[in-house]
């Protein structure tokens, strides 16, 4: 794909938004390759990504950006908006723990090509995946997280994280919970994954519980992460449908694989700056 300025923009709805940032657009030769718009009735809040083709543009992306926040501030006076440049390597960083299904596929994915980002660092709580991470290249760090010390814990994950200024952090099944000041600091950036057994089927053995409820759907939930534990602003979701002839590991293997891939779609849609959040809501164009 040729290079692309991506341009994300949202602020309450008004006449003539679109006809504003098109105008500007064309008066700078750019050619808009794939556009979209989104208007919430609830918040009255108007939402657009569009993606230009870079080789049209007579201007860099620092100018670009520079123009483009005159546009913005004209538009309205509460807005948010940003640019990104598909040249630019996506830097992820992912945190682990012992379950390694959702790290395995996107290492997978990296190293086929098929998921085209740095994964700078992959830190865990436990040494388990150290060796599959080492294999791909990738440096693994291991910060203990003793229970009577998790705040020098956490002080050392959040230098091992901005030391490679991620794009995303991904939370791969990293059984800790996240202080509110880390999720303020990575607010927009950190992701995680959960299975939709919460809450109805709360603490150890959830699968175990199910199976004895007898229930008929398993899903996935990625969502970002904020201080309230498991309710950021919903990315993805899906669903796979379970029987009564599986058994509790039949069910296992069907939550980590409908996990794995509502992560992996949520992930790729957050690093092409496809994810507009508003409140604790999403628009995913």
């Amino acid at each position: 794909m040729s290079r692309r300025f991506v341009i994300t923009f949202g602020c309450p709805d008004r006449i003539g938004i679109v006809a504003r940032i098109a105008t500007f657009l064309a008066d700078l030769g750019g050619l808009i390759v794939e556009a979209a718009y989104h208007t919430d009735q609830d918040t009255g809040w108007f939402f657009t990504r569009q993606e230009i083709d870079a080789s049209t543009l007579g201007v860099g992306i620092d100018e670009l950006r520079a123009r483009f926040g005159e546009i913005a501030a004209e538009l309205a006076e509460e807005r948010d908006w940003n640019i990104m440049d598909t040249d630019e390597r996506r830097r992820v960083v992912i945190l682990v723990s012992r379950e390694g299904h959702c790290l395995y596929d996107i290492l997978g994915r990296v190293a086929s090509g098929e998921l085209d980002v740095d994964v700078t660092a992959v830190i865990g709580n436990h040494p388990d995946l150290a060796a599959i991470t080492e294999a791909h290249g990738i440096p693994f760090h291991h910060v203990p997280f003793p229970v009577d010390d998790k705040p020098a814990a956490f002080a050392r994950l959040r230098e091992l994280v901005e030391a490679s200024d991620p794009h995303a952090i991904v939370l791969a099944r990293f059984m800790q919970i996240v202080p509110a000041d880390l999720c303020a600091s990575w607010s927009g950036r950190a992701l995680n994954i959960h299975h939709s057994f919460l809450p109805s089927f709360v603490g150890a053995r959830p699968y175990h519980q199910a199976h004895r409820r007898g229930v008929k759907l398993i899903g996935a939930t990625c969502h970002y992460v904020t201080a309230e534990l498991d309710a950021g602003p919903i990315v993805e979701q899906d669903v796979i449908r379970v029987g009564h002839a599986d058994s509790i590991t039949d069910m296992v293997r069907r939550g980590r694989d409908i996990e794995k891939m509502v992560l992996a779609r949520g992930l790729r849609w957050h690093l092409e700056n496809r994810v507009l959040v508003h409140g604790n809501k999403t628009v995913v164009f």
